[in-house]
């Protein structure tokens, strides 16, 4: 639930809350969290933060002048980060009074949760885990306060540098301010890019269990937080992400800071290439993979999926370069231009807007007699679809499998079994990919591979989809209901998966997408995500697009790729 709320200012500041029909008179100067303690419905999730004039603050935040105020809790997408953040700090509170030389690290999501290490420990055991629950408990029961304050640079850097920061103290010398803000809870310090609870008595929810070498964190359930997030088996995408993490590590680029000292060094240049080399590496080896299935069981359909800006559409064509290597004439087809014309498309049921995640946004009828003809060697027209009009286009020259054809199938549903329910299974190999992102900002601001591909979907909906970044950022939550519903849930029936991001990409996208966001007015919801990401890309230095080649899946993104779409 989240409160909307409208402050008026006379002698004193009348606030209505129109969800719970309150109407309160408060002094200038009164704080967010003591409205929300008097607008607080009893039995309800607990507000975590607020939305002032469309841009989130913490409930610390002073109300001077007339704005708009709208609380909000667990269930809401932004609050679901507030109590994350909060439960790191306290989780990193928690390890640093256990063990005060040993540092705590969010890495990555993984299982519906996050997969978490504490440094220079090769196996995190039940027994400190019951350790970490017991100092957590203690806490969370103690209700210490988080307290938000402004402190000069010089104070900022000796306090990193007193608990053994040196990736916060790596970002800050990178990107240096006068004044900077800092979250304390007792005798720890750290820094998000969000905002977080006022206290550790928030913190109701949670569970601990060993992963890997580290711990498996799970979360409360957005939609029904009274419940933790079931846990899914997600081996393969742990393994990707543990072994690019690994990889940048040993690059030396795995946090914002190293990447800022690197950009100023002047190795832009390598570290592009670096970057671009490892991606055909690794498409290198897929299609090895791929020949390989051909030869031992007649592997005609290579089937690709990922969710929205993965990069899907690059990475099929540049698998289809490596296959021509090997002998092999790769026949490329997008589920895309399968989309039933925009006025037949399913509408979300949440928001009446056109669903075009939703199984039923694809022509799959026609894509499976389509499939059937290619694969029966018949020769195909088939169609192109236009996301200017929404109107369905067909191509000149019709589709047709010789003996060395292999068929390369990408989109959003292309490891749905209900896609290719006709053909036999040895016919396919699937692939997964996703923008699986490596560079995080410190041991505890993680930076969701949500954000990454967000990100380069402004950019390529602003440059080829005739889209704002306001439209953008209205239907990403719809794109993310239909990423969890039908993308997520096939994703460890991949036979290989593949990492698009680059840990370069963002310092690039930065020149693109800051003059998108920057052109979100205030007076609309989607202002204040605008404005979380803004905040974010502050932290990285730029990097010009000059030597990124057209191959690149970035230039999928920003323009210049020497492949046609």
């Amino acid at each position: 639930m989240y409160y909307l709320c409208r402050v008026q200012k006379y002698k004193k500041i009348r606030i209505i809350c129109e969800n719970t029909a309150t109407e309160l008179q408060v002094e200038a100067g009164t704080s967010l969290l003591e409205v929300a303690r008097q607008v607080q419905p009893p039995g309800e999730n607990p507000i975590l933060a607020a939305y002032v004039n469309n841009k989130v603050k913490d409930l610390s935040w002073v109300l001077y002048e007339p704005t708009t105020v709208r609380f909000i809790d667990i269930t809401h997408f932004e609050g679901s980060r507030v109590y994350e953040r909060t439960l790191f700090f306290v989780l990193n509170k928690a390890v640093h009074d256990l063990w005060p030389e040993r540092k705590f690290y969010v890495r990555h999501s993984v299982s519906r949760g996050f997969y978490s290490e504490i440094g220079g420990v090769e196996r995190v055991t039940e027994g400190m885990i019951a350790q970490i629950r017991e100092r957590i408990a203690q806490i969370v029961a103690d209700d210490l306060p988080i307290e938000k304050e402004r402190v000069l640079y010089d104070e900022a850097r000796e306090d990193y540098a007193r608990l053994g920061y040196e990736d916060k103290i790596a970002l800050l010398e990178t990107r240096p301010r006068l004044w900077v803000t800092l979250y304390t809870l007792a005798d720890t310090v750290g820094y998000f890019y969000g905002a977080l609870a006022p206290s550790t008595g928030y913190i109701g929810l949670y569970d601990l269990e060993p992963y890997d070498g580290g711990m498996h964190i799970a979360v409360p359930k957005r939609t029904d937080p009274r419940v933790l997030n079931k846990k899914v088996p997600q081996q393969k995408m742990f393994e990707t992400f543990q072994e690019y993490n690994s990889w940048v590590e040993i690059i030396g680029v795995s946090n914002i800071g190293q990447l800022n000292q690197r950009i100023a060094a002047g190795e832009t240049s390598d570290l592009i290439k670096i970057a671009e080399s490892f991606h055909e590496k690794k498409l290198a080896s897929i299609a090895d993979t791929v020949y390989e299935a051909l030869l031992l069981r007649g592997t005609r359909l290579v089937l690709m999926s990922g969710p929205s800006s993965s990069g899907k559409t690059t990475t099929a064509k540049r698998l289809g370069v490596q296959l021509r290597i090997l002998g092999l004439t790769p026949v490329l087809v997008s589920l895309d231009d399968y989309f039933v014309e925009r006025e037949k498309t399913p509408r979300d049921p949440l928001t009446g807007d056109y669903d075009y995640e939703a199984f039923d946004a694809i022509d799959h009828a026609t894509f499976n007699d389509h499939l059937a003809a290619l694969v029966a060697g018949e020769s195909v027209a088939v169609p192109r679809y236009d996301f200017i009009t929404g109107k369905r286009m067909w191509h000149e020259a019709p589709l047709k499998l010789n003996e060395g054809s292999i068929l390369i199938v990408e989109g959003i549903h292309a490891l749905n079994p209900r896609l290719t329910a006709a053909l036999d299974a040895d016919l396919k190999f699937r692939i997964y990919l996703s923008a699986l992102t490596s560079i995080a900002m410190d041991n505890l601001s993680r930076i969701p591979t949500t954000d990454n591909r967000l990100i380069r979907r402004m950019v390529r909906d602003s440059v080829t989809r005739g889209s704002d970044a306001s439209a953008t950022l209205k239907r990403w939550q719809s794109v993310r209901r239909g990423e969890e519903k039908y993308i997520f849930p096939f994703q460890e029936n991949a036979d290989v998966m593949f990492n698009s991001s680059l840990f370069y990409e963002l310092p690039v996208l930065k020149n693109y997408v800051v003059p998108l966001l920057r052109s979100v007015p205030d007076n609309i919801p989607e202002y204040g995500e605008a404005q979380r990401l803004l905040k974010l890309l502050d932290f990285f230095e730029t990097i010009p697009p000059d030597e990124i080649p057209p191959t690149s899946i970035l230039r999928e993104f920003i323009g210049g790729s020497s492949f046609k779409y």
